[in-house]
C-alpha cells in the first residue's frame, strides 16, 4: 500500500500546501466567474489525512478538522461522498484530518485535503480512475482542487483549472499567518480590486517582473493585521500575499537564508520556514517507495 501505513488498517497521506506567487484578474465570465492567472508554487508542509477503510459504505469523520466545521461541511467528506458517488461504490472509509494549514489564509488546506482524500481513495478503493478524472471531479469541490490532484507547479489560467507545469528553482519560503479570514466573495466586491489586469506572460513571471497579487492592496486597508505582516516582512525581504487569504510570504534561495529572517521577525508572529517542491508530497506518496 502507498501511502504510509500506520496501525489499526490506517495510512496517512500527505495534503500539502500552497503558494500564489502571483495572482492576477484578467476579466469576468458570463457565468458570473473570474478569470485569474497565477502560479502555484506546492511545498513540501501542509496537512496529513489519515484513511481507513470501511466495507459498509459509511464515510464518517474522525474527531474535527478545523473548529466548528461540520463533517457534511468537510471538504475532505464531501471529497470521499463525491468519488463515492460517481462511481456508485458500496466502499467507505474513516477519516482524520490533521491540520497544520491554517483556515483562511490563502495556503489552500481545504483543497488539497480533498485531492488527497480523492487520489488516496481511488488507490485504497481500487478504482484507478486516472488523473485527468480525478482532477474533474476535484474542480467540482473547488477551482484549486486539480493542481493539487495533479501535484506538480504550475501556471495557471481559467478559474485557475488550466495548468502547465512550470520549472522553478529551488527555494524556501517565510510564511506568516496573521490570523485574518475575509471571505473572498466580500474581497471580489471590494471597489479597489483590480478585475480587468492586462494579461502577464509567462516569461515575464520567470524573468521576475511579475509578482503582484490582486488581493493585496484590498486586504492591506482592510486588515491591520495583514499590513503589519507585511511591514515586519519587509524588513527582511519582498512580502508577497497567497491567493485571496491573509497570508504573506518571502522568497529565499536557500534554507539558511529564511531560517535567518525568521529569527529576525517580531516575537508574536506566527510564522514558520517552508521548502517549495517540483513534486507534490502526495504525488511521492502514491507513487510508492
Amino acid at each position: 500500500m502507498a501511502g504510509r501505513a500506520v496501525s489499526g488498517g490506517w495510512s496517512a497521506w500527505p495534503a500539502p500546501a500552497k503558494l500564489n506567487l502571483f495572482l492576477r484578474i484578467t476579466g469576468r465570465r458570463d457565468d458570473g466567474y473570474h478569470e485569474l492567472q497565477t502560479v502555484f508554487r506546492l511545498l513540501e508542509w501542509g496537512d496529513t489525512i489519515r484513511l481507513r477503510p470501511r466495507v459498509d459504505g459509511r464515510i464518517e469523520r474522525q474527531g474535527e478538522s478545523l473548529p466548528g466545521v461540520a463533517a457534511a461541511d468537510d471538504l475532505a467528506v464531501r471529497a470521499a461522498k463525491l468519488l463515492q458517488q460517481e462511481v456508485n461504490s458500496n466502499k467507505g472509509v474513516d477519516i482524520i484530518v490533521e491540520k497544520r494549514i491554517p483556515a483562511g489564509g490563502g495556503f489552500g488546506g481545504g483543497s488539497s485535503d480533498a485531492a488527497t482524500v480523492l487520489c488516496a481513495l481511488d488507490r485504497l478503493w481500487g478504482l484507478d480512475l486516472g488523473e485527468d478524472r480525478l482532477a474533474a471531479l476535484g474542480l467540482r469541490l473547488g477551482a484549486d482542487v486539480p493542481v493539487f490532484v495533479r501535484g506538480r507547479t504550475a501556471w495557471a489560467e481559467g478559474v485557475g483549472e488550466r495548468l502547465q507545469p512550470l520549472d522553478l528553482p529551488p527555494a524556501w519560503y517565510l510564511l506568516v499567518d496573521p490570523g485574518v479570514h475575509v471571505p473572498t466573495a466580500g474581497l471580489f466586491r471590494a471597489p479597489d480590486l483590480t478585475r480587468n489586469a492586462a494579461p502577464a506572460k509567462m516569461a515575464d513571471f520567470v524573468a521576475g517582473t511579475v509578482l503582484d497579487n490582486a488581493f493585496e492592496p484590498v486586504l492591506r486597508r482592510l486588515e491591520p493585521a495583514v499590513e503589519a505582516a507585511f511591514d515586519a516582512l519587509a524588513q527582511v525581504g519582498q512580502p508577497r500575499l497567497t491567493g485571496s487569504g491573509g497570508g504573506c510570504f518571502v522568497e529565499f534561495a536557500d534554507r539558511a537564508g529564511a531560517d535567518a529572517a525568521l529569527a529576525r521577525l517580531p516575537r508574536g508572529l506566527r510564522a514558520w520556514v517552508a521548502a517549495g517542491v517540483a513534486r507534490s508530497p502526495l504525488r511521492a506518496a502514491l507513487a510508492g517507495p
